[in-house]
């Protein structure tokens, strides 16, 4: 297996680095080219999901590159996510999902968030009238039977805390493969941990410089002329994905284990005290914000 793949628990090779395609607004042809620029670059593995708008821009771009011969379907891994208003059927938004790309399978299907809202709320900042009742047993079986009937090669989560993925493996009958966070727990159930956003997400609206900005981080930077950046920015993306070529030594590591540590993407929209499950940011997380 190649040094910049893992092997996932349900058997299948993933990319290391993925390219993000959350952007706001979203711009179909600026996403398009940034995905087509990717490619060139060497990136193999996309992210995206119903809520950022993307997955049409991403799918075309993949399939123009597909049918002009620059890249195969098995050499791509695309990555979308559950919404939190189909957790009722994730059948048909995984169809949706399928359609919007225009391909046949994803090769990851991940519930978005721990979140139920009505099937309406197809935008990404509920109002207090907007949650329902989650039954993740239920979700779950719904993203089981996708993978069962091929549409999608492996199913994962998101922003889960370890107790719900503890809650989860319960049920299910297969583990997820991914989860976009933690590591201890996932460590321990053979789950693959991805990060997103792991520099803070500057240039969004929820995001932070805190990270890229760090006297620590700027320091390691310059002792290995390496620079921290994430955007569609074409010279970011370069350096992005040279990040295999850069070996950081113990004592870089050991600096940047004891920087603070703080979630950026918390999910305060998803907080309320009358209609959503959790009526604080620390139930949403069971503690580990």
């Amino acid at each position: 297996m190649r040094s910049d793949q893992v092997r996932l628990n349900c058997g299948i090779t993933m990319p290391l680095i993925g390219f993000g395609t959350y952007s706001f607004p979203n711009d179909r042809k600026t996403t398009e080219l940034a995905v087509h620029n990717a490619l060139k670059m060497g990136y193999r593995h996309f992210d995206t999901a119903k809520i950022y708008g993307s997955e049409a821009a991403v799918g075309n771009a993949l399939n123009e590159a597909m049918n002009e011969g620059r890249v195969e379907r098995h050499h791509i891994f695309l990555t979308s996510k559950l919404w939190c208003s189909d957790h009722h059927d994730p059948l048909s938004a995984l169809n949706q999902t399928l359609q919007n790309v225009g391909m046949e399978y994803l090769d990851m299907y991940l519930v978005h968030w721990p979140v139920k809202l009505k099937e309406w709320v197809n935008y990404p900042i509920p109002k207090e009238e907007d949650f329902d009742e989650l039954d993740l047993e239920s979700t779950w079986r719904g993203m089981e039977k996708c993978l069962d009937m091929g549409l999608c090669r492996c199913i994962g989560v998101s922003n889960f805390s370890s107790n719900k993925i503890l809650s989860l493996l319960d049920f299910a009958s297969t583990p997820p493969a991914v989860n976009q966070k933690l590591r201890e727990t996932c460590g321990a159930e053979k789950i693959h941990v991805s990060a997103y956003s792991p520099l803070g997400g500057p240039g969004n609206a929820w995001g932070s410089t805190a990270v890229v900005d760090h006297p620590t981080i700027r320091a390691i930077g310059r002792k290995h002329n390496a620079t921290s950046g994430e955007s569609f920015n074409q010279e970011r993306m370069k350096q992005n994905i040279g990040a295999f070529d850069l070996k950081l030594d113990d004592q870089d590591l050991f600096e940047i284990d004891n920087l603070e540590e703080r979630k950026i993407m918390r999910g305060e929209f998803l907080v309320n005290q009358t209609t959503s499950p959790y009526k604080t940011i620390q139930q949403l997380w069971d503690d580990e914000i």
